[in-house]
């Protein structure tokens, strides 16, 4: 697992990390798969795609990981993709929503989050359908990540034949957001669709609203709502899109398992992170237990998709009702 444990981004990675941790750290004391315990090996990369590339290197290389778990980012995914396209290791559940691992994909990838497509659909449905929204802005992290969440929600726009009235960037793993501001601001948006992580992000609304701008919000999945709404000084329109139910307000039957869990490893505030990165873990074990030792690729990635479309408690969380191409986002608002 290569994932950001230092820097600006961190509490999203240290999150996922411990969700995975709590379920793998539970299955290996009841006997682990087929007897075999799972090792979880992490390493940080500081949501940078070198780091991420020398990183995936030392699993394949030196580690022998049969798998590639739980990677953060889309600029980091698309940095090894060269690798995963060379090797075909399996690459689970990669903490990203982006085209190139949901749509014909060239490498060995299996995804329980939504694409930023399905997000970037509710977004704008949100802001334009619901709130009466024209004149939409975009405030876009300058990367691959921005880059593929842009091309959705301009598509989604363009459903409703609008495009946005200003598209303002700024650079990934900075708070540098004072000349976007500036220019958003000028350009008359009402609304703004935001697409980075919590910090950069909590800083333009509260920056905004200092200087009596207060437009509203959209956020995608990846800022992290919980850490993004904690961040918030002021009253703030912002809605987020989520991929994974909030466990706090979830009766299902993961649901359940996943907060007792966190009530023995003594996790006083469960979030919808651990929980991704639980139900990251539960899925794999699952498939992997399913399949002789060793582990083979092809055994588990076919197991994966067997249990994904058939297991119904699964379904009833990631599948839209009424599409079932679809994956469900839901929606958070601060």
């Amino acid at each position: 697992m290569s994932t950001a444990l230092t820097g600006p981004a961190k509490q999203i990675g240290e999150q996922l990390y411990l969700g995975s941790n709590i379920y793998f750290n539970k299955l290996n004391k009841n006997g682990g798969i087929n007897g075999a315990h799972v090792e979880l090996i992490v390493a940080d990369d500081g949501y940078e795609p070198k780091r991420a590339v020398s990183n995936t290197r030392r699993f394949i290389y030196q580690d022998k990981v049969d798998a590639l778990f739980g990677a953060m980012g889309t600029p980091t995914s698309f940095a090894v993709l060269p690798i995963l396209e060379q090797l075909q290791i399996p690459y689970l559940m990669p903490y990203s929503g982006a085209k190139f691992l949901h749509y014909q994909p060239t490498i060995n990838v299996f995804n329980i989050r939504a694409s930023y497509d399905d997000e970037a659909d509710e977004q704008i449905k949100y802001l334009v359908e619901e709130n009466n929204h024209t004149r939409i802005g975009f405030l876009i992290q300058a990367d691959e990540f921005g880059l593929v969440v842009e091309s959705g929600l301009r598509e989604s726009l363009a459903k409703h034949n609008l495009k946005p009235v200003k598209v303002a960037r700024y650079q990934r793993n900075s708070n540098d957001i004072k000349d976007a501001l500036k220019a958003l601001k000028a350009s008359g948006a009402t609304a703004i669709c935001l697409v980075g992580t919590y910090k950069p992000l909590s800083e333009f609304i509260n920056s905004a609203y200092e200087q009596q701008f207060m437009p509203d919000y959209t956020s995608i999945s990846f800022a992290s709502s919980n850490d993004l709404f904690a961040r918030l000084k002021y009253p703030s329109k912002l809605m987020a899109t989520e991929v994974f139910p909030n466990p706090n307000k979830c009766n299902a039957y993961w649901c359940t398992e996943f907060f007792k869990d966190m009530v023995a490893a003594q996790v006083s505030t469960p979030s919808r992170l651990h929980f991704e990165g639980y139900l990251n873990a539960m899925v794999f074990s699952a498939a992997a237990q399913r399949c002789p030792q060793p582990l083979q690729h092809n055994c588990l990635m076919q197991r994966l998709n067997i249990i994904f479309s058939e297991d119904k408690q699964i379904n009833a969380l990631f599948i839209n009702k009424t599409d079932k191409n679809k994956h469900t986002v839901y929606r958070s608002v601060f």
